[in-house]
């Protein structure tokens, strides 16, 4: 009788991990992944940069020092022994696996929005402008009134009315689209 071969679930199965990199080395780890044949992704943004005689448009990471691989714990060590990789992130003592919808999120909302950009959610203040990113009020501009705790109290000038909305803080509720953060320091 041969001896069958059996493969566990887990080294066939395919997660999406976050991956930390030195600084500045996002794009060429992912580079170096995508040579192994490993699946990665580096979501990049366009933004212009000024150089003292022209300007360019360069790419940068949207997550500084962050990628996101797909692999199996099999090669998880694959991935650490890449140029570039620091480590993976961790939660409750094991990679942090990020859902197959949420990278897919990232990749439309940047096919959709070409201004994107990371903003903590600790530097949002009363008086910055955001857009509603998720629920009924999906796609709505906004004004940030309060923060109280997790959520942001928001008002929509729609219909000649201001309506009022708790919205919780988090990058998949709301985005930033005009802060007066950038201003604060100027003011104060």
């Amino acid at each position: 009788m041969k001896a069958a071969h059996v493969i566990s679930k887990d080294t066939c199965s395919r997660s999406w991990m976050v991956v930390y990199t030195k600084s500045k080395c996002e794009k060429r780890a992912h580079e170096l992944l995508n040579l192994q044949g490993i699946q990665s992704f580096c979501p990049l943004v366009k933004r212009t940069q000024k150089w003292a005689d022209r300007f360019k448009l360069v790419e940068f990471p949207l997550f500084n020092s962050y990628l996101f691989v797909c692999v199996n714990p099999s090669e998880q060590l694959k991935v650490l022994q890449t140029a570039g990789v620091v480590n993976f992130i961790y939660y409750c003592g094991k990679p942090a696996i990020v859902p197959a919808t949420d990278i897919e999120k990232i990749k439309v909302y940047m096919e959709q929005y070409s201004d994107l950009e990371i903003v903590s959610i600790n530097t949002l203040r009363p008086g910055d402008y955001v857009r509603v990113n998720d629920g009924i009020l999906f796609d709505l501009p906004a004004e940030v009134i309060e923060i109280q705790g997790k959520s942001v109290l928001v008002m929509m000038k729609q219909l000649d009315c201001a309506l009022v909305a708790k919205v919780k803080i988090s990058s998949d509720h709301i985005i930033l689209t005009k802060s007066i953060s950038k201003y604060h320091h100027i003011l104060n």
